[in-house]
């Protein structure tokens, strides 16, 4: 079993960067691709960005690519999520996920097994 929680959002303003964190444990993350989703008010969670076991690969929906960064750190247990250029339709809880098994292009939550609580990422204008 691998533990997630997220850490590093909180409330900035149009045009700035936060930089979201994802710390596993219970296991080595090492053979297990990750993927950040988010789930603003009244909608449903929608893929932001993915990525293979040892950053081989990444994906990055249409909506934070060029914005958004997403990376990783097997000897930390770690994934982690730059984002810069904030915009007030980022607004949503932010969630870690991990899947058994490699591949970046994984972009439905279903694929991933296990998730972290969220952490609130707020953008004001």
């Amino acid at each position: 079993q691998v533990q997630l929680v997220e850490s590093g959002g909180g409330l900035v303003q149009v045009g700035g960067s936060l930089r979201l964190a994802c710390a596993a444990s219970g296991r080595s993350i090492s053979s297990s691709a990750m993927a950040w989703f988010r789930q603003a008010p009244g909608k449903g969670r929608e893929f932001v960005s993915s990525i293979d076991v040892n950053a081989g690969g990444t994906f990055y929906d249409g909506s934070v690519k060029g914005r958004f960064t997403i990376s990783r750190d097997n000897a930390r247990n770690t994934m982690y999520l730059q984002m810069d250029s904030l915009k007030p339709e980022d607004t949503a809880v932010y969630y870690c996920a991990a899947r058994d098994g490699r591949g970046a292009l994984y972009t439905t939550a279903n694929w991933y097994a296990y998730w972290g609580r969220g952490t609130q990422v707020t953008v004001s204008s």
